[in-house]
């Protein structure tokens, strides 16, 4: 998966965030260049995919949920490099809502601990976490947290911020394991990145 959901709040405004789909993007073209036969499930992708994959256009969280849920059971590997909203709202309006009207907001389904709970033997489910935290052993922390939370095989950790992650040509990363254990760290293009990631995605396949 690649890019960032948004969740309408009425028909001109949504809840969203900075995700160009760069760093998803790159994972699919890198995965296609492989020989792999790659579906790439693109929420509001800011970025161009390559003719190489196949793509499914989803904007909100439930659709990005939706496509992932039917394509999943067929692949070796999921690998969810898409920003997805955590809440959406509980109505979306039909006209432009006032300054002064608030809405409740009900959580999104959890994609990534419902891919790992329900994946078939042998299957790979890769998570990502874009976290703001400056302080290594910090983000170690949230990474190592997530992980355990969420109960996927590899999770893919990146801070982000106003210049860096989000939107970006460039990304820093470091990959752990379902243990917590670092696995890698990779720094560079976000191709570059991407063939690191890979890298450790076809040693666990194989």
């Amino acid at each position: 998966t690649a890019g960032g959901t948004r969740e309408a709040l009425d028909p001109v405004r949504y809840l969203g965030n900075r995700s160009s789909g760069k760093q998803g993007i790159a994972l699919a073209t890198a995965a296609a260049k492989r020989g792999a036969d790659v579906t790439l499930v693109g929420a509001n992708l800011e970025a161009e995919a390559p003719s190489s994959v196949r793509v499914l256009h989803v904007g909100s969280t439930l659709e990005l949920a939706s496509a992932v849920q039917d394509v999943a059971p067929g692949v070796d590997a999921v690998i969810m490099a898409a920003a997805v909203a955590d809440y959406r709202p509980e109505f979306v309006a039909d006209s432009k809502i006032k300054k002064e009207v608030a809405g409740d907001r009900v959580r999104n389904p959890d994609i990534l601990a419902r891919l790992a709970e329900t994946r078939r033997p042998g299957q790979l489910i890769v998570g990502f976490a874009a976290e703001t935290e400056p302080d290594r052993d910090a983000l170690l922390a949230l990474g190592r947290a997530k992980i355990a939370r969420k109960g996927s095989d590899l999770l893919v950790l990146n801070r982000v911020g106003w210049r860096e992650g989000f939107g970006t040509d460039d990304n820093s990363i470091v990959l752990l394991d379902r243990l917590g254990d670092i696995v890698m760290e990779a720094s560079g293009s976000k191709q570059t990145v991407a063939d690191r990631i890979l890298d450790a995605v076809v040693a666990r396949l194989a």
